[in-house]
């Protein structure tokens, strides 16, 4: 029987509305309800052309999936996802989003199932937050400079040197993941229910200083932000709380006391390329480092507008130096984890996709942005002759050649 929930799930984590999936199987929409609301089955042309357009195998439709069997309901609550974004929360595009971050819940769960994880440093971390949030009196500038502050010293970040913050982030207990999240928005991030952080990022036309400050705005809402219901913010206060999530991302990125030495070096503070030293240490925008220095008061406010009136002018805005050549960092907690839980036989890749899944390995790429070869390293079997059990029988005949 066909499981109309099992499409449901699909359709929205694709951000597909009933509409516009009905003009891409050539049906109603009328009918697409029926089919997700088991009132009909679709026949089985149209089932073929929903496995084409999701990636997933025939079989998938006719068992509850993975989220059914393995989710908990309502642990992922699309109040509380936090966009890096230019545009307010759409909630089609949030809905898309929650029902894509329970794919990778579940997938998380299903695959350290038989693994024992660490306490999660975040979360030690996140706890002594709140805790300094809610006894202390400090102005929140101070605030949100002290949780900085607190966060590199936790997360062992060194003090003169971003080279290892996606590893950092990573090894604390957030699990991070690309995906092609659209022009509009740079990243998100969330805690679900059962207290697991998750950062997701753009991978459309990224710099690795882009994506560091990402990584810090994130981790800002994580930590500042705790089960905000970033959904029901007006404008003005989505803007205030982005705003925190810069000057946290800021702070974080940019320790005062090192980054205050560093200036001294800065022979002209108005000239962007006079800063291209400093961007190769903290690995962090031109744009960036002018604005914490004009936020700390290293630099007067004329300087700073002269600073980003050069910018413009060299077209720094659009693409600066360096963008090309410092190397992006990418998530490989979960890869590491699949190779542990892989070579230790732990879960078999081939049943998983086959069997549990029910899916092609593109749906995979898609839902973790893991590239489809990772997973092929798992379904390539070596044929062994086993020629050490060998044993050589010459005969008689033999023997007398």
């Amino acid at each position: 029987m066909f499981v109309g929930e099992n499409l449901t799930n699909l359709r929205i984590m694709h951000g597909y509305s009933r509409k516009q999936l009905s003009e891409m199987l050539g049906v109603t929409e009328q009918a697409v309800w029926q089919y997700e609301n088991a009132y009909t089955s679709p026949k089985m042309q149209i089932v073929n052309e929903l496995k084409r357009i999701f990636n997933v195998k025939s079989k998938y439709f006719y068992t509850k999936d993975m989220l059914a069997r393995h989710m908990t309901s309502a642990d992922v609550d699309v109040m509380n996802i936090a966009y890096r974004s230019k545009v307010l929360n759409v909630i089609s595009k949030t809905q898309a989003e929650a029902k894509h971050v329970e794919y990778l819940d579940t997938f998380v769960n299903y695959i350290t199932a038989k693994v024992s994880l660490p306490t999660l440093k975040i979360i030690r971390l996140r706890d002594e937050v709140i805790e300094y949030l809610n006894q202390t009196e400090d102005d929140r500038s101070t605030q949100i400079n002290k949780v900085a502050q607190l966060a590199r010293k936790r997360l062992d970040l060194a003090q003169d040197t971003n080279e290892d913050l996606m590893f950092l982030v990573e090894k604390s207990g957030v699990f991070v993941f690309e995906k092609a999240i659209g022009e509009e928005i740079d990243a998100y991030s969330l805690w679900t229910r059962t207290d697991r952080p998750y950062i997701i990022l753009g991978n459309i036309k990224r710099s690795a200083v882009r994506r560091n400050f990402d990584i810090a705005h994130e981790l800002g809402h994580l930590l500042l932000h705790y089960r905000l219901e970033f959904a029901n913010l007006d404008r003005k206060e989505h803007k205030i709380i982005e705003n925190e999530a810069d000057l946290f991302a800021g702070a974080f990125l940019l320790p005062e006391d090192e980054f205050a030495l560093d200036m001294k070096d800065v022979a002209h503070i108005t000239n962007p390329d006079a800063y291209l030293d400093l961007k190769k240490k903290w690995k962090v925008s031109l744009q960036v480092l002018g604005y914490r220095a004009a936020h700390l008061g290293i630099i007067e406010p004329k300087d700073h507008r002269n600073f980003y009136a050069a910018m413009h002018r060299k077209d720094y805005l659009k693409l600066e130096p360096l963008d090309k050549i410092i190397p992006l960092q990418k998530p490989t907690k979960i890869k590491t984890i699949i190779d542990l839980v892989s070579k230790k036989g732990l879960v078999d890749i081939r049943q998983m996709i086959e069997n549990d899944w029910k899916v092609e390995l593109s749906f995979f790429h898609r839902m973790t942005g893991i590239d489809p070869n990772f997973f092929n390293n798992y379904l390539t079997k070596t044929l062994d002759f086993g020629v050490t059990d060998i044993s050589m029988r010459i005969s008689s005949e033999d023997k007398r050649m």
